[in-house]
């Protein structure tokens, strides 16, 4: 057995939704511990409770009381909330956002400290888990706001075997997102998805497609002038940087035409214009991937699944993809950090106590 096997935190995300039913199911095939040693945060009673209200095939959690304590052989669970919690499958409350952010913020403290690798959060209600010590549009927002240092910008990235779709702009309402396409928030984003697809997919020298604003590409400014005035000028600033940055395109006919195809990834300029191809095109194997931090942070594409929950009918293949993604990213960055490390010898130097004559051992020995 390695003498570390990665270990990853998996958040119980809204207890009213299909939450635990995909975590369960996820790791109903033991030769998942095989890749990493999950430690759930949420409550072995709600899993209980899943487990027998959607007849899953019953995982053995063994319940710990700190991710120090996490075995490798088996699947682990800390329990961050009461008992006395009400489990609604299908209900938004109040009471189950407050416990998606208890676990949610154990978990980043473990992370934080090292405690553990990486984490998995399952989907969250982005309404209900408001409070004063959350108010994020997401888990993106918090997580750059909670494992930045001040200056990373978290990147959103939705990803599978074939598409990588990053966004500029994340939950930013449709009548906002003209005023932040900028030059600058255009060109950052392309340096850190290049940075992305290098260091955490190991792509050599990334292609990356970048989508105009609006219809047609602005049709030379008819239809919008972002395409002219700040797209393009970011897409000429990245390529300066030796980044290989084309565009802008079209995004239906880029989509439609399957030119995703011919690139490492794709920069969309919001929410849906990415998000809505990469999803059809995903089916249920989408996994959303908080690039842009020190730390590796993933999550299945869907959301709480409120109309299904408590059923047994979820899909869990989002959540599993989840959970290899973040292994995949931890190794991808191990192996960069070493293939990148200075390659130059240091400098040995010794004294020769009898002649006190010193010698650089680095150098050939001359004749």
């Amino acid at each position: 057995m390695p003498e570390h096997k990665i270990k990853i935190g998996i958040t119980q995300g809204d207890i009213n939704g299909i939450g635990y039913e995909v975590i369960l199911k996820a790791l109903e095939d033991n030769r998942m511990m095989e890749l990493c040693t999950p430690v759930i945060y949420g409550s072995a009673k709600i899993a209980a409770f899943y487990t027998k209200n959607c007849r899953l095939t019953p995982v053995q959690l063994a319940q710990i009381g700190d991710a120090s304590e996490a075995r490798p052989d088996q699947y682990n669970i800390i329990n961050v909330i009461p008992e006395s919690v009400k489990v609604e499958p299908g209900v938004s409350s109040p009471e189950a956002g407050k416990a998606a952010f208890t676990a949610l913020e154990r978990a980043v403290a473990d992370l934080r400290a090292g405690a553990i690798d990486a984490i998995v959060t399952a989907p969250i209600n982005k309404h209900n888990i408001q409070s004063e010590n959350f108010h994020f549009h997401g888990h993106t927002e918090y997580l750059e706001a909670s494992l930045g240092d001040g200056e990373d910008h978290a990147l959103m990235i939705l990803c599978n075997e074939s598409v990588r779709v990053a966004l500029v702009t994340i939950h930013t309402p449709i009548a906002k997102v003209a005023e932040k396409i900028t030059r600058r928030t255009v060109a950052e984003s392309i340096e850190a998805f290049n940075a992305s697809l290098t260091r955490d997919f190991g792509i050599n020298h990334p292609r990356i497609a970048v989508l105009a604003l609006n219809p047609h590409s602005g049709e030379d400014g008819l239809i919008g002038h972002e395409e002219q005035q700040e797209i393009a000028p970011a897409i000429a600033d990245a390529q300066e940087h030796k980044i290989n940055a084309f565009g802008p395109y079209a995004a239906d006919g880029f989509w439609g035409s399957g030119m995703y195809r011919k690139f490492d990834g794709v920069l969309a300029m919001y929410h849906d214009q990415g998000l809505a191809p990469f999803k059809t095109l995903a089916m249920d194997a989408g996994v959303n991937f908080t690039a842009g931090l020190d730390y590796v942070r993933t999550s299945p594409d869907h959301g709480t699944g409120y109309d299904i929950a408590g059923q047994g009918t979820a899909s869990a293949e989002s959540m599993r993809q989840a959970i290899y993604t973040a292994i995949d990213v931890l190794r991808s960055r191990r192996l960069h950090a070493i293939a990148t490390r200075n390659p130059l010898r240091k400098q040995y130097v010794e004294r020769n106590k009898k002649d006190n004559v010193v010698l650089d051992l680095t150098k050939p020995d001359e004749d």
